[in-house]
């Protein structure tokens, strides 16, 4: 073909000054001589981008944990709004104000253990069954817990002298924390009121918790499992093996009411009152778990049902920050004691002259002393940890 008989290609812009012939591609030959074809290469996969997938996950974790922390802790405060309602006005008015928050102030709190079964048949039914003060010490990370006998006879502002105990029954939690103060020299700055007949309910709602019993028990028969009077009668008692054991609501319920072991006489009231120490302690060290965290939304109003007190929600999480944060080998565990005595055919404790030292132990003032020797069951003094005999 002519070249001017060929196509070809116009530049545009004007540029190009001639024409210039289009080649047109030659074909490929076929059969033997055919090239071999390479094999098709497979599409480029993209990276995956794990920084964005881990980011985003995280964020969905941290919302789905604020959501669960705001539902915990609205069920919380509404149990404890509760537990506001049921404390009479005249405790709050006579106590004294916190200075600061606890987790940085020491924080002195009144903690009276009482039974309200209205069923019970004993004559001290409404009394206070165990009277004690939890001081708070976020600086040294411990936590100290200061006893009083129930049968230790002291003055009831406005009453007479009788059992301090018996300040409950005759003016309720506000006279009680009079004339714990009036014995004590103390400033109470909080209250809390633990009806032991329902918070085995908080236990059983903490799924259990586990106390160690630093000897074997067999208890007088109260509070028969039995449903007849033929078993019961045959019954021995409750018995509590030595050693660490996990308890139920019930059975901790039990261990703490125990007065009597007829394993060991020398046990006394002031050894009930350790062991409601023990069951308060695991109670406690369970609320602050992260087992009980992650339930919170669904058992967060319970766990203050058997609770009257003045503490705000915001001041009943500091007070469980301070007791995750104190150091178990460092709590200190101090009692009150005196001399047994029977006046009217009552038996009491008459104070001794060692529970002025003894109340300086727990503040912090002087080392801790275990009771004198000689000073009997009942002798007072401070343990750091807890009393081995």
């Amino acid at each position: 073909m002519a070249d001017e008989e060929k196509p070809y290609r116009v530049y545009r812009g004007g540029r190009a000054k001639g024409k210039v012939p289009v080649s047109r591609p030659e074909r490929a030959p076929r059969g033997k001589d055919a090239p071999k074809s390479r094999p098709a290469q497979a599409p480029r996969k993209r990276k995956p981008r794990w920084g964005r997938r881990v980011g985003l996950t995280l964020g969905l974790l941290a919302l789905l944990t604020l959501v669960w922390l705001v539902a915990g802790y609205f069920a919380f405060r509404s149990g404890v709004a509760n537990a506001h309602d049921r404390l009479p006005r005249g405790v709050s008015a006579g106590l004294t104000q916190q200075d600061g928050l606890l987790l940085s102030k020491p924080t002195q709190i009144l903690l009276l253990g009482t039974d309200g079964d209205a069923t019970a048949a004993r004559a001290d039914a409404r009394r206070s069954d165990s009277i004690m003060i939890v001081r708070t010490d976020p600086g040294r990370h411990r936590l100290a817990y200061l006893s009083i006998p129930r049968d230790l006879r002291v003055e009831i502002p406005g009453q007479g002298t009788y059992k301090i105990n018996s300040a409950f029954q005759l003016g309720g939690p506000t006279l009680a924390m009079k004339t714990v103060k009036a014995l004590t020299g103390l400033e109470i700055n909080h209250v809390v009121l633990v009806d032991f007949t329902n918070f085995r309910e908080v236990i059983d709602a903490l799924g259990g918790v586990d106390v160690t019993v630093p000897k074997p028990i067999l208890s007088n028969r109260f509070d028969c499992p039995y449903a007849t009077q033929e078993r019961c009668s045959a019954w021995e008692g409750w018995r509590f093996r030595k050693g660490t054991q996990h308890m139920d609501g019930h059975r901790a319920l039990v261990y703490s009411r125990v007065r009597e072991n007829r394993l060991d006489p020398a046990d006394s009231d002031i050894s009930r009152g350790g062991r409601q120490q023990d069951v308060l302690e695991a109670m406690t060290g369970k609320l602050t778990s992260v087992g009980t965290f992650v339930r919170l939304p669904f058992i967060g109003g319970d766990l203050v049902k058997p609770l009257t007190t003045d503490l705000a929600p915001g001041q009943l999480l500091q007070l469980g920050w301070v007791k995750f944060r104190a150091s178990t080998s460092r709590t200190l565990h101090c009692r009150l004691g005196g001399s047994p005595s029977s006046i009217g055919g009552e038996s009491v404790l008459i104070g001794t002259e060692e529970n002025v030292s003894v109340l300086s132990m727990f503040t912090g003032r002087s080392a801790p002393q275990p009771p004198l020797p000689g000073s009997g069951l009942y002798g007072p003094g401070c343990f750091v940890g807890r009393e081995t005999k």
